[in-house]
């Protein structure tokens, strides 16, 4: 099976949280991995995607690191929306 894999940057303007990580994270930009296989058996290429990661900061004095965290990608969407939300908010 052909696979592929996408990195990106999200930009949060403010703190967030995603179920399952138990952490509140700060505002700033988080490299976000896409890891999607193609569909077998149609006249066309389609992707669908199976994997989504968020690096977060490793939490631990005097170490400078990140670790690789799998996400649902709809509750990522839902927290950029919010965030969006919140910066609007702000703008009146």
């Amino acid at each position: 099976m052909r696979t592929r894999t996408r990195h990106s940057t999200v930009r949060f303007q403010f703190p967030f949280s995603l179920t399952g990580s138990g952490n509140v994270h700060a505002a700033g930009s988080y490299e976000l991995m896409e890891m999607d296989e193609v569909i077998e058996g149609l006249n066309w290429v389609v992707w669908q995607r199976v994997a989504t990661y968020l690096y977060l900061p490793l939490s631990s004095p005097g170490i400078c690191s990140r670790v690789r965290f799998e996400i649902d990608y709809g509750q990522l969407c839902a927290a950029l929306e919010l965030d969006r939300e919140q910066a609007t908010k702000g703008v009146d």
